[in-house]
């Protein structure tokens, strides 16, 4: 399922020669994956994505892992810390802002590349890149550069160590510790969490969409064999309940069923047992894990149904059942896994290696360097941020003791002496498998040393070209660093539906999956790798039917239906179209509160909220709004306008797709929940004289009251949230100009650094806060598809080139790709790797400046999108959803080289010329609602 075909290193190189003679510049030298049912139906059953085992998925220092085995939550890393000789080094933490800068990638990883400064900017710095040679091993290009006009004395430290899975997420450090379970010969060991069902008595809101994929009831902590038991209150309500089907392996001739169970002391319940024997047993509490023994008697092999039905009266942690003969039950042993961070490092098969093997793996590592002053150091310590630069004069030891515990084996170079202004390439090569595979390996690779550069090249060719046209040309230095920083925002491992995952984060110190985030960061993948996209919108999707509806963690956002719009713009491939539609639709039906136990819909207004699933209705953490919500405890009877305007948006996005595949019903009931949902806000949340819509306060009953204020005088609302059903698509004329005149007014939401998220002249407003005050790229993304839908191009365009703009002078003043910006100074703020919400620079530099780009709004469905003759021709079926708008505007990015003719239905129509080769076209919609639209040199 690979995107790039693995070919032979001679084929490779002689393909990239012609690829580099006949493309166009800005053309991608990969062709993309063709996407079919079968290749989408091998997503089933998975939220792991399908890149290689090598890649930068530390959580720790920067640099490449590897994943031994995806299923064991293990992972090895290799960083490199590049210094100063026996004066400052840089540990490159990847969990805060540092001196290294994700530079170059390629989305199939078989390069990535940082850069690591020592003397900023860009006088002493090293360019550090991972290129892959085999499917077991990479080369390490450290290329050292000294633009000074002084020596200087370099170091470089090879840093290997293997990592645990942590208990839960954001703790780095504390690794999990699972109960390794003994059965003597023929016993089976069940685990509580295969359960077939489990219901609470009493419906929680959670039931049919668990946080962070997790199972109905499930718990992660030390002492579970595998980690994980069936938890939170189970079996404390009369009527909780979990059901099995246990596959009985062999006959037995007197058989006991042992329940391994945790309850707090003093306390007991007792659980109905029928199915496979019907019984009553009594847990009582002991404070630690416990064996209730249950006695069967002859047991034939077989598949059997096995209930648990509480009485009440106390929740019960249970870890599992073991199924064994009686005479042999005392055998059974539970013992906590203990962790050996301490490799046995053994000489290698020449003298510039080593080869590591952790008790915790099946598979050797090797590491090999081809620099001859060196030293083998190991530190003891569990975190090296302070202790390393303690210790960075100290020239005698070659082992040290800090705080914790943790091994790391350090291949010290030094002195790596540097000329003025002169390069110097140092080369390593890491690699695994059997101890005789890495020997051999090892000393292959270290007698062919001529062909390091010939891989580095190789590999480098992976990454995406993102040439433009001539107007983008000063966007794309920041362009590629926002490239390589989404395609290495990736983390290993990440704990969800019972399973190990490598993830698509906004940045590092997010180890976990974050439902709105990750919307953006697919779209921003998409911009030059489909597959990797479509992955991204798998990790966060279920089967029809499944217990969780989607995965969420975070701000329910349902980003993942404009990745899914997104990506039929991008691939017109009906097969995805197909495959995604019932796993997006049980998604929206959730969040319309049309599905188990969603309480989104759960007041007599029909205005949604979702404050059941998190604290923060639309990313926006400190939204004045939100805020007051919490802070008076007011989530029972106050709903936002985001939740409300974002199921009707998704409604529409879902009724274009349902339409397209012949759904005729599913139609039906869209238009349905769009004009009931469209009502609501219509009737209670628009303030005429704020012109913004507000979250509408209810009574206890649930009946709707009135527009929550501000000190009982001003909208609360004049926000981002309070416009968004102009994003909806549901405002009416007077709506529309009042919201879009706050859009465009600096005294309003225009700023200096592009749209912000609080009115300017509200009394709530502030200058200092996170969202209140800045500006982000995310929601500005939505606003300027509606400009395209409204047909307002010139301020859809201001938007994008605002965020383009500020994105740049980011960017190349810091090598930074940050989260937030400051109204005031324009400058970014926040976390200095950011993908995901600042990802939207990467689709307007697409849009506007990357040939082969053709963009709409969100109500236009586009078929039968195709470019021919190298971008200078253009034809597409579009129908325009919402006929309400009289045009609606589109962006079609060509080749530069030409001017062109625009028609649409056979009848030429003008365009503005927003750069050489962009044209923003408006169609007029309010005459006819579909139709063709061509484009074509002159």
């Amino acid at each position: 399922m690979r995107i790039v075909p693995r070919i032979s290193l001679a084929k490779q190189i002689l393909i990239l020669f012609a690829i580099s003679i006949f493309i166009l510049p800005w053309q991608n030298e990969y062709a993309q994956a063709v996407i079919t049912m079968d290749t989408l139906k091998t997503l089933e059953g998975t939220h792991d994505l399908d890149l290689p085992a090598w890649g930068p998925y530390t959580e720790r220092y920067n640099g490449i892992s590897n994943i031994p085995d995806v299923k064991s939550g293990l992972r090895f890393d290799l960083s490199v810390f590049p210094g100063f000789y026996r004066r400052k080094v840089e540990v490159p933490d990847v969990l805060y802002e540092g001196d290294y800068h994700p530079w170059d990638a390629s989305p199939d990883l078989d390069y990535f590349s940082f850069r690591h400064e020592l003397e900023w900017k860009d006088q002493v710095y090293t360019d550090i890149s991972y290129s892959k040679i085999t499917s077991m091993s990479r080369l390490i290009r450290i290329e050292c550069v000294n633009r000074t006009n002084e020596y200087e004395n370099l170091a470089l430290h090879f840093m290997a160590y293997m990592n645990f899975p942590n208990v839960k997420e954001y703790t780095y450090y504390v690794p999990i510790h699972p109960a390794i379970v003994t059965l003597p010969k023929g016993a089976q060991w069940f685990d509580a969490l295969n359960y077939e069902r489990l219901k609470f008595a009493k419906t929680r809101p959670t039931d049919n969409c668990v946080y962070d994929g997790f199972m109905r009831g499930e718990i992660r902590d030390n002492g579970f064999v595998n980690g994980s038991g069936i938890g939170l209150g189970f079996g404390q309500d009369k009527g909780d309940f979990v059901s099995y089907k246990i596959n009985v392996e062999r006959n037995f001739e007197n058989a006991l069923l042992l329940i391994r169970y945790k309850i707090d002391s003093s306390k007991k319940v007792s659980f109905n047992i029928s199915g496979m024997f019907d019984k009553q047993i009594t847990f009582n509490g002991t404070n630690d894990f416990a064996l209730d023994t249950l006695r069967i008697g002859k047991l034939d092999k077989g598949t059997y149904e096995f209930k648990l039905i509480s009485d009440g009266g106390s929740g019960i942690q249970i870890d599992g059942f073991a199924l064994v003969e009686s005479d042999s039950a005392n055998k059974i042993q539970f013992k906590l896994k203990e962790w050996n961070p301490v490799p046995k490092i053994i000489k290698g098969p020449t003298k510039n290696s080593i080869i590591l093997k952790y008790e915790d793996v099946n598979v050797y590592y090797g590491l090999l360097w081809d620099f001859d002053l060196f030293k083998i150091r190991q530190w003891f310590c569990r975190d090296l941020s302070d202790f390393f630069k303690q210790e960075v004069n100290e020239h005698v030891q070659t082992i040290f003791h800090g705080e914790g515990k943790g091994h790391y084996t350090d291949v010290f170079l030094r002195p790596i002496v540097m000329k003025p202004k002169s390069t110097q390439t140092i080369y390593g090569v890491v690699c695994s498998g059997s101890k005789e595979e890495v020997e051999k390996y090892l000393k292959e690779i270290n007698n062919s040393q001529r062909k390091y550069e010939d891989y580095y090249l190789v590999a480098k060719k992976h990454v995406v070209n993102m040439d433009c046209n001539p107007a983008g040309e000063k966007y794309k230095f920041s362009i590629e660093r926002m490239n390589a920083t989404m395609d290495c925002n990736i983390v290993y491992p990440v704990y969800t539906q019972k399973q190990y995952i490598r993830l698509y984060v906004p940045g590092r110190w997010w180890d976990c999956l974050y439902t709105w985030d990750a919307g953006f960061i697919g779209m921003g993948l998409l911009q030059s790798n489909t597959w990797n996209a479509i992955e991204s919108l798998n990790e966060y999707v279920q089967n029809p039917g499944a217990q969780s509806a989607f995965i969420l963690h975070g701000s329910p956002v349902p980003t993942q239906h404009y990745l899914y719009l997104s990506l039929w713009n991008h691939t017109q491939s009906k097969a995805m179209l197909e495959y995604f539609y019932p796993r997006l639709k049980q998604y929206y039906e959730f969040m319309a509160g049309k599905l188990g136990s969603s309480t989104t819909n759960s007041l007599k207004s029909n205005i949604l909220k979702t404050w059941d699933y998190f604290y923060n209705s639309g990313g926006w953490d400190d939204l004045p709004p939100q805020l007051y919500v919490h802070e008076n405890k007011l989530e029972a009877t106050v709903s936002p306008v985001i939740a409300t305007s974002q199921v009707i948006r998704i409604a529409k996005i879902l009724k274009m797709a349902a339409n397209y595949l012949g759904k005729k019903n599913d139609v039906a009931d869209y238009d349905k929940d769009i004009e009931i949902f469209s009502d609501a806000l219509q009737k209670y949340s628009w303030d005429e004289k704020s012109g913004y819509f507000g979250y509408v306060v209810h009574n206890k009953e649930g009946h709707p009251l009135h527009i929550l204020k501000y000190d009982n005088k001003v909208n609360y609302d004049m926000t981002f949230d309070g416009a968004y059903p102009l994003i909806a698509g549901i405002c009416n004329q007077d709506q529309k100009e009042k919201i879009l005149a706050s859009l465009e007014s600096d005294k309003h939401l225009w700023s200096n650094a592009g749209l912000t998220a609080v009115d300017q002249s509200a009394p709530y407003y502030k200058t200092d806060g996170y969202w209140n005050g800045t500006v982000w790229m995310a929601h500005q993304w939505f606003f300027w598809k509606t400009m395209l839908d409204l047909g307002q191009s010139d301020f859809a365009f201001k938007i994008a080139k605002r965020g383009l703009d500020i994105w740049k002078n980011e960017v190349e003043t810091s090598y930074n790709c940050m989260e937030h910006f400051l109204n005031a100074t324009r400058r970014g703020a926040g976390w200095h790797e950011f993908s995901s919400l600042s990802s939207p620079v990467v689709m307007w530099y697409s849009a506007y400046y990357r040939p082969g780009n053709f963009t709409t709004g969100f109500d236009i469905w586009i078929e039968d999108k195709k470019f021919e003759d190298n971008f200078s021709k253009f034809s597409a079926n579009l129908t325009a959803y919402d006929d309400n708008n009289k045009i609606a505007s589109v962006v079609a990015c060509m080749n530069p080289n030409y001017k062109y003719n625009v028609k649409w239905n056979g009848k030429s129509i003008a365009y503005k010329s927003l750069a050489q080769g962009t044209l923003s076209i408006d169609i007029p919609i309010g005459k006819t609602v579909s139709g063709k639209l061509e484009i074509y040199k002159k």
